[in-house]
């Protein structure tokens, strides 16, 4: 167990180095590839929550592909920080006053109406060709997900990444949940079982 840790913290770190060295006009170029590749493509019904994230550090800005998920009738939410173990999804509403929300982002604030997703857009370091995803290490949508599963919520896990962040293989232990598909600049992948 120690040996995975240990072999995905040194993944993590070579990923984001790869992702950071990206410059940033490209990233948002990338950014904006992404928003042209799903924003249609991605199924979504009037009604649909969908969380997203703000990007914090050399992240992708998925904010236009949300506002394209927005016109196409999707109700937005962010996650919110509450403690170490716990994040939680405050509704988007246009106009709404935005608060810290932890890890350097911005938010919904404790007025926000807390969703439950039907689809999850999820950040992440570093993702293999079977859907295994290594996050940043505090475990939050792991958790997040557990919880909505307990639930009987089964919400689509999209991961967001650039292209450098695929590696060969990613050590997967039994707490981790695959993805569904990797939204990168160079479009949709897909994973089967």
């Amino acid at each position: 167990m120690l040996v995975k840790r240990e072999l995905k913290a040194e993944i993590r770190k070579a990923r984001l180095a790869a992702r950071d060295a990206i410059p940033a006009e490209l990233r948002l170029e990338h950014s904006l590839a992404m928003a042209e590749y799903a924003g249609d493509t991605l199924p979504v019904e009037p009604g649909l929550v969908v969380s997203g994230f703000f990007p914090i550090r050399s992240e992708a800005d998925i904010r236009p592909l949300m506002a394209r998920l927005r016109a196409r009738g999707a109700r937005l939410c962010l996650p919110v920080v509450m403690d170490k173990q716990t994040i939680v999804f405050r509704e988007l509403v246009p106009g709404a006053d935005l608060v810290d929300t932890g890890f350097g982002t911005c938010g919904p604030g404790p007025d926000a109406a807390v969703l439950d997703p039907d689809m999850l857009l999820v950040p992440l370091s570093a993702f293999d060709s079977s859907g295994n995803r290594i996050g940043y290490g505090a475990g939050h949508y792991d958790r997040a997900i557990a919880r909505l599963r307990e639930k009987g919520r089964h919400p689509r896990l999209i991961g967001i990444a650039f292209d450098c962040q695929e590696v060969a293989e990613v050590p997967f232990e039994a707490h981790d949940v695959r993805l569904e598909a990797v939204l990168t600049e160079s479009g949709l992948k897909t994973f089967t079982d």
